[in-house]
């Protein structure tokens, strides 16, 4: 699956990348300064995913206080590939702390972000524009209504969400397919071997909704690579980040074993078994260095025979907690009499993607 391989974003007709470039780290300002680049330090990694034929670039307003935006749309003119690339940004949080319009989910400040991005971006549009995380008081309604405006007058083309409850995603949907309104295409999550509760709800939701999911943190911000491990002792050599349960260092066992078998990294098999797991639309990688980045591209250069992916499987499995145990397999016999043989569609029925 190289980059210049593209797959439609959920259902809709945009063909992005499986992974898309994460540009959290374009700047050195704001919250994220401290392991920001300087323009001069991504370039590189910004012309390799383009040479690699990735489309699908990712930031938002927050990110390095706007540098990320300013960043990218200099660098995007430089290439010349406005055209090509589907960009994405992101809105919800506050840009200044006085003002109390100035961050949230409303209708002022979505079109205030936006108009800000593009100024940022140096663009007249952006191709996909999210909610970036679930503020608790907006209406849902006020926010589908807004996107359908923005799209209406050409600022955006695509809406999506981030961060947000299955509930809130699938009311938003809801509301915009009764109403003929601009429906969401995308839903990024955080999604790792380390962090699949996603799988429970938000994952189908987005299958029957339309959504495509994009994961963020594939590598579980960096523990899936192995690096944290303190000559082999199994533990955080950074005592401040000591966030990690005991059945997430068991993990890393199996990870590298099967990375072994392949002869490929443990960040390459997290990688691939996230862009292509059921319902992900792609998986977003950042880098430090162009030739870290090329190392996440080569993630997709093979395949994760049935037997080790079952074994990644087992080993990361998330049991289903309270009601959710109702609807595993095992209970659904309490439903209906597995010897009557009821089932889906048979297979062709609908295919995902048309072979034409």
């Amino acid at each position: 699956m190289p980059l210049d391989q593209y797959y439609l974003l959920g259902r809709s007709g945009l063909r992005v990348s499986r992974l898309a470039l994460g540009t959290m780290n374009f700047g050195t300002g704001g919250f994220h300064a401290a392991y920001g680049k300087t323009e001069d330090e991504v370039r590189p990694i910004f012309r390799e995913y383009l040479d690699q034929g990735g489309n699908f670039l990712d930031t938002a307003d927050f990110y390095t206080a706007g540098e990320s935006e300013t960043i990218l749309g200099r660098l995007i003119a430089e290439a010349n590939v406005r055209d090509r690339v589907v960009l994405t940004t992101k809105f919800t949080n506050s840009v200044d702390p006085g003002d109390p319009n100035a961050g949230g989910n409303g209708r002022k400040h979505m079109i205030r972000a936006l108009e800000a991005s593009l100024r940022r971006l140096g663009t007249d549009y952006v191709d996909l524009f999210l909610l970036h995380t679930w503020d608790r008081l907006t209406p849902v309604e006020e926010v589908v209504r807004t996107f359908d405006d923005l799209v209406r007058a050409g600022k955006i083309r695509y809406a999506g969400l981030s961060d947000v409850p299955a509930w809130y995603a699938a009311r938003a949907q809801s509301i915009a397919e009764a109403h003929a309104l601009t429906p969401m295409v995308n839903l990024q999550l955080p999604y790792s071997l380390v962090q699949r509760e996603i799988e429970t709800e938000h994952v189908p939701m987005g299958q029957s909704l339309g959504l495509g999911v994009t994961a963020w943190s594939p590598l579980a911000g960096g523990f899936l690579t192995g690096k944290y491990r303190d000559g082999g002792a199994g533990r955080l050599a950074d005592p401040a980040a000591q966030t990690w349960t005991e059945r997430d260092w068991q993990l890393l066992k199996p990870l590298d074993e099967v990375a072994g078998k392949l002869g490929v990294t443990m960040a390459q098999v997290a990688i691939n078994w996230v862009a292509t797991q059921p319902g992900m639309a792609a998986a977003i990688v950042g880098a430090s260095s162009a030739g870290q980045l090329a190392k996440s591209m080569a993630a997709l250069d093979f395949e994760i025979p049935a037997e080790l992916r079952a074994t990644l499987d087992e080993a990361s499995a998330v049991p289903p907690a309270s009601v959710y145990r109702m609807f595993t397999p095992g209970y659904q016999n309490w439903v209906v009499t597995p010897d009557l043989k009821i089932g889906d569609k048979p297979e062709g029925y609908a295919p995902a993607v048309r072979n034409w």
